[in-house]
């Protein structure tokens, strides 16, 4: 790990939030921030292909380092010269410890301050994860920004179970940045590791954890254990906690949030890059994001609707297909549903962002946030 291997340019910030657009600087380009990053678990988002995601403007996508670490390995996508070359991605990746996966697939998972040994969800078989070799993987990978292995626990928590778990991931990140200091690794390009701010939903314990992981000078760092089902306003209140310790000149990543009316709560409490599952799996189920509210296609009243999904949305969706023909996809279980559904998700996904990035950049995010309260969040 190199401090070149990704550079954070703040460019403008709002003064009457924490909120800020930035661009960060990757050994496969630049991401303008704040941004949303679609998820490709397997290397892949489910229903759309690479050059559909360039042609919706991703800069930046995630990929899982626990499911590629079980298939196909990472030794095998090392061989084949990286995770980019594999997928046939120029852009930047992101990919995260595998943490979550292990402690949220894995019917039987031990942890300890080493680090975890698991049995694979795909066939029993035992492995192990410490912080070293989580950024190994990574290294092998060749992502552009990597994670530290931590510990990520359950809604609720007591605050002496949180404290055990907090210390464990700062000893784990402070391994797992010594390790990726050591050598750089991956394919040709050094990679940026961010530790992970932890601590539940206990305001203390994650300052407290965020000014000790300040103390490692990382390239930027990350916000975790968020949307284990606490109410949204803990959400909200953790981020808070932990931002105003984190330096200003580092980007900051908020793990697994959020839903379309949340992304601008986050920027507006200094989130530059956020992920989620939810456009993309809920498009898939028939759960579609508009400017106007959700939509569930399913529902009878859009049967005989011939109207767009959205009229302000130009995905190929909107453009070309009413509601009463994507209805019909969807419930003769067709994969072209899938595709479209999916690339309408991400549009309105990537346009919420695009427009939050502008109203900073023209110093009216407040008055945009408003505009998004008003809206419903539901279709009639």
């Amino acid at each position: 790990m190199t401090p070149e291997a990704v550079r954070f340019e703040v460019v403008r910030e709002c003064p009457r939030t924490r909120a800020r657009a930035g661009l960060l600087h990757t050994p496969h380009g630049v991401l303008e921030t704040p941004a949303f990053l679609p998820v490709g678990t397997q290397g892949s988002v489910k229903g759309l292909t690479q050059q559909m995601l360039e042609e919706l403007g991703v800069r930046m996508m995630l990929a899982n380092t626990y499911h590629l670490f079980l298939r196909p390995g990472h030794e095998l996508i090392a061989r084949l010269g990286g995770l980019h070359r594999f997928l046939s991605w120029t852009r930047a990746l992101l990919t995260d410890s595998g943490g979550f996966q292990v402690f949220s697939l894995s019917a039987l998972c031990r942890v300890s301050d080493e680090g975890v040994v698991f049995r694979s969800h795909l066939d029993g078989s035992e492995h192990r994860l410490s912080p070293e070799s989580t950024i190994e993987v990574q290294a092998a990978l060749g992502s552009d920004i990597r994670m530290v292995l931590d510990e990520c626990l359950e809604y609720p928590a007591t605050p002496e179970h949180t404290r055990r778990s907090m210390e464990r991931t700062l000893g784990w990140a402070q391994r797992g940045l010594a390790r990726a200091r050591e050598q750089p690794g991956g394919d040709d390009h050094p990679g940026a590791v961010f530790p992970i701010v932890q601590g539940s939903m206990f305001a203390d314990l994650r300052r407290e954890c965020a000014r000790r992981l300040v103390e490692l000078d990382a390239p930027g760092y990350a916000i975790g254990g968020l949307s284990v089902g606490e109410p949204r306003s803990l959400s909200f209140e953790m981020v808070e906690a932990s931002e105003d310790i984190l330096p200003r000149d580092r980007p900051r990543y908020c793990m697994g949030v959020g839903m379309l009316e949340e992304l601008g709560e986050y920027v507006a409490r200094g989130v530059d890059l956020m992920d989620c599952v939810l456009p993309t799996r809920n498009a898939r189920n028939g759960y579609l994001f508009t400017s106007r509210g959700r939509l569930i296609i399913k529902h009878q009243r859009y049967r005989d609707d011939p109207r767009p999904l959205s009229e302000d949305c130009a995905c190929p969706a909107c453009a070309r297909y009413s509601r009463a023909y994507l209805r019909h996809l969807f419930l003769s279980g067709e994969i072209l549903f899938a595709v479209l559904a999916t690339g309408h998700n991400l549009t309105t996904y990537l346009d919420r962002m695009r427009r939050i990035r502008l109203s900073i950049m023209d110093g009216n995010l407040p008055e945009l946030l408003r505009s998004f309260h008003s809206q419903p969040v539901d279709q009639e």
